[in-house]
């Protein structure tokens, strides 16, 4: 079969021991070449083609498992009119039928297929011979318990199977099978034993090249000057990057970063403008082909029961924009910027498109024909490079370690000034509705079947080499042991996707490590190796502080303890390392955690800490102890034996101010007289138990001698003792009743200053 251009399919990349690929098939006018491609990180692309087509009639071939996306996203846009409709033909058979519409993938049953296949002549095989008819209905009943099987298949709770029961009808009679009887069913309908076969092959992935001709009308049967567009399913970009650290490990160093880019679309991709796109766009599948009908409610009736009901039209607070005034709105540096766009794309049209495509990564092809200047530029750029044309989509490992070829003084050497002017990166970049698309500056050619990698980055950043200790280590042998990384502050305006990152230092590979997603402006931490000659252990402990007073609010007091965790963490160093600092990824101890107090140069994570060690020069040893503490409120009453000390501290507070003290002072000593009195009742009151005491003991006593004439003498003197502990208690009775209007007229007075009072106490630096 002769090869012929392919709209936006994605073939599958067979290997060589797999036989050779089948040949794509044409999808389009070949007057539409294919002039843009949008790659996606979610296995979707954006396909543009440009082109003349005479008369009034526009087609396209599609492979079957596309026809969804081109419908979703299909445009088509003539210079000088109109796309009237899109149509394509409807195989009743194959895309109708119901019976291969219940065989999706992880759906459908014979019972189902049989019941959609009414009116369809089959012969059923069973045990007590075979029964010819057309499937009239297939119903589901349940089996008596059948003795003869031991485990029967569908069984419910009761012992009895589940079954289906097939009525066929042949002239004037109807028979029934039981489905669990029947081993074999033969079609007499030819064309749906075809279709059906067909059906199972785009099953198995071989009907993904049966092709569905969409017919695109035009206004006027002329010249169209078209531009096409479409998505399709497509490899995502894989992206991999280099960092080139500085002398010294700390400095200016070379952000240099690649894409991967697959073409499985069958046909080449020849000088396109090629785009990348990083974020999560949401792309899925959507049946838009086969035709579905649904159940409707017959409301014939109902119509004429119904009246409607004049309303009112209503207008839009703003009125549309014409195109004149669209682009009169328009700031003027953008209204030219588009129109140069549109003229130079003309031009290359008319003269064919010489652009080179990629830099140190891989340039995408050969260029077009170009005058001689021109060309030697480009083999200027192509001899800097060093590495042109395609890379076989089996070449990953190598792909990821690439690095340029540079010139310099004593030749070719992986210094840092090389690899910059080793990679040609002419990329641009630009925010698209939250999404960052990276266009590159030159057209590039992506043969079919095979990978290219293609210059986005080559910057200067700030980075620096350091270390960095994990809970757990970093692996398995290496529990106690920090990881060597590089920091790096993305300067650029790009936003790196995750992928590889390799690091070059001293002009040699050191290692390599994974990046997640960083932003712009944002800062990445790659770990790339393991620094054995540093070892990391940790301790934990807890504890506490006591009650503060934070506020005072119409005589209530809120207080607050904090509950603390502590982690002291302990360096040791070998001699040689050269680390001066250390960072500890530490763990939150919650979400209502703080550090107290905060480590100089505490940077937040997601769920952790960056804390810095600093290593003194010429030491072995280092050490800190991260506090993370949380706050716990309790309330208590002005009348709560703690609320005397909560409010003597809060007065011995060094922030408190001169004209806060001097409104507390007033509260504090009136709570402190009533403490006095409390203290004074308090003391009376264990007197006058202990008089009590005695005097019930006295009272004990006379009973016991009172039936005894020899003992006058001391029940005088125990009489005597009785009225003494009796006028003891009374003054003490009196004493405390006195205290107790005291305290009753202080605390009225105390609660009287407290009606309105609302004070907060200054906060504390944690």
């Amino acid at each position: 079969m002769k090869s012929r251009p392919l709209l936006a399919l994605i073939l599958p990349l067979f290997l060589a021991c797999c036989g050779e690929p089948r040949s794509p098939y044409g999808v389009v006018d070949a007057s539409l070449a294919l002039d843009r491609v949008v790659l996606y990180r979610n296995g979707i692309g954006y396909f543009e083609r440009r082109g003349e087509v005479d008369g009034d009639v526009l087609r396209i071939r599609v492979r079957k498992d596309q026809v969804d996306d081109l419908l979703k996203s299909l445009t088509v846009v003539d210079a000088d009119g109109q796309a009237v409709s899109v149509s394509m033909p409807l195989d009743a058979q194959s895309w109708a039928s119901p019976a291969l519409a219940v065989l999706g993938p992880g759906r459908g049953s014979l019972a189902s297929v049989l019941d959609s296949m009414r009116g369809t002549e089959v012969t059923l095989t069973s045990r007590e011979g075979e029964v010819r008819g057309r499937v009239m209905m297939v119903e589901r009943v349940i089996n008596e318990p059948d003795p003869n099987r031991s485990t029967p298949r569908g069984s419910t709770a009761e012992g009895d199977t589940q079954d289906n029961k097939i009525t066929v009808v042949a002239g004037d009679k109807m028979r029934t099978v039981r489905l669990s009887r029947v081993t074999g069913v033969t079609l007499h309908n030819g064309d749906l034993a075809v279709q059906l076969g067909r059906n199972l092959d785009a099953s198995a992935g071989e009907g993904m090249f049966q092709q569905v001709d969409v017919e695109i009308r035009l206004t006027n049967a002329r010249s169209h000057d078209l531009m096409v567009s479409y998505v399709a399913a497509a490899p995502i970009w894989k992206p991999t990057y280099r960092v080139v650290l500085p002398k010294g490990g700390e400095g200016a160093a070379l952000l240099q970063g690649w894409a991967v880019v697959d073409n499985l679309s069958g046909e080449d991709w020849d000088q396109i403008s090629l785009s990348l796109t990083s974020g999560a766009p949401i792309a899925f599948r959507y049946d838009l082909h086969t035709p579905r009908n649904i159940h409707r409610s017959d409301l014939s009736g109902a119509g004429t029961r119904k009246q409607a009901r004049v309303s009112l039209g209503e207008t839009s607070f703003q009125e549309r924009l014409s195109d004149e005034e669209e682009e009169a709105d328009e700031p003027e540096e953008e209204l030219l910027a588009k129109k140069a766009e549109k003229s130079s794309r003309r031009e290359r049209k008319a003269s064919g498109s010489a652009g080179y495509g990629g830099g140190g990564g891989g340039g995408g092809g050969m260029p077009s024909p170009e005058p001689n200047e021109e060309r030697s530029q480009a083999a200027k750029i192509a001899s800097q490079a060093g590495l042109l044309g395609s890379l076989r989509a089996d070449n990953n490992e190598s792909m990821k370690d690439l690095w340029g070829s540079g010139e310099a003084s004593d030749g070719p050497s992986l210094d840092l000034d090389s690899l910059r002017r080793s990679t040609a990166a002419s990329a641009r970049t630009k925010q698209v509705t939250g999404l960052t698309q990276t266009d590159l500056g030159e057209r590039v050619t992506v043969p079919d079947g095979t990978s290219t990698m293609v210059a986005l980055l080559n910057a200067e950043v700030e980075a620096s080499e350091t270390f960095l200790f994990k809970p757990g280590g970093a692996g398995t042998g290496y529990e106690s042991n920090p990881y060597r990384v590089v920091r790096f502050k993305n300067t650029s305006e790009y936003v790196l996707e995750p992928g590889p990152i390799s690091i070059y230092s001293g002009g040699s590979f050191v290692g390599e490590g994974l990046s997640e997603v960083v932003g712009a402006g944002a800062s990445a931490t790659i770990p790339f190796a393991v620094e054995p000659g540093i070892a990391v252990t940790s301790t934990q402990g807890s504890g506490g502080q006591e009650l503060k007073l934070v506020r005072i609010v119409r005589g209530v007091l809120e207080a607050e303890s904090f509950t603390q965790r502590k982690t002291t963490y302990e360096l040791r160093l070998q001699p040689g390392t050269g680390a001066k600092e250390v960072l500890i990824r530490h763990p939150r101890a919650g979400n209502d955690y703080t550090l107290n107090p905060r480590p100089a140069g505490t940077e937040d994570l997601d769920g952790a800490y960056l804390v810095p060690v600093p290593i003194a020069s010429g030491k072995a040893m280092a050490e800190i102890e991260v506090i993370e503490e949380t706050p716990s409120t309790i309330q208590v009453t002005m009348w709560d034996s703690r609320s005397e000390a909560l409010l003597q501290d809060l007065m011995s507070s060094a922030k408190l101010s001169t004209e806060d003290r001097a409104r507390l002072q007033p509260i504090v000593d009136s709570r402190a007289a009533i403490g006095a009195i409390d203290t004074k009742i308090d003391g009376l009151r264990r007197q006058q138990a202990e008089l009590d005491r005695r005097a019930n003991e006295t009272r004990q006593n006379l009973l016991a001698i009172k039936q005894d004439s020899r003992a006058g003498a001391l029940r005088k003197k125990l009489s005597k003792r009785l009225d003494e502990f009796t006028r003891e208690a009374d003054t003490l009775g009196r004493s405390i009743v006195t205290l107790n209007s005291e305290r009753l007229e202080a605390k009225i007075a105390l609660e009287d200053m407290l009606s309105d009072f609302d004070f907060r106490a200054p906060t504390t630096e944690r």
